[in-house]
């Protein structure tokens, strides 16, 4: 029984570790802000980053995902304001993404093309 319960243990592991996989390839990839900056999305050790292309600013900056498929963080940079950190959310849809930034009240947000 007790061999059972770990195989069935590794099972689950292996099938969560592989699901994860999937859905960071499903989200990486390149996309077009204002129609015009290419801004490269990767998930690295399990963390959201978006950096621009052109410079290599950050903006995203290591958001975790939620279990509602959301990505949250306090890092968000804004290429106007780069020395405020923002509260975010980025929200991944068929065309793209929907990324999202608040600080002292104030909120943004802006739809990525994929």
């Amino acid at each position: 029984m007790k061999l059972m319960t770990k195989i069935a243990a590794a099972t689950l592991i292996a099938a969560n570790s592989f699901a994860f996989s999937v859905q960071a390839a499903a989200v990486e990839g390149n996309y077009l802000r204002k129609g015009k900056q290419t801004i490269v999305v990767a998930v690295k050790d399990g963390k959201l980053f978006c950096t621009r292309q052109s410079d290599g600013f950050e903006m995203c900056h290591g958001m975790t995902e939620q279990p509602d498929g959301t990505w949250t963080g306090r890092n968000m940079r804004h290429p106007a304001f780069k020395f405020m950190k923002f509260r975010g959310t980025v929200t991944f849809t068929a065309a793209g993404l929907n990324i999202k930034g608040c600080a002292l009240g104030i909120c943004k947000a802006e739809n990525w093309t994929k």
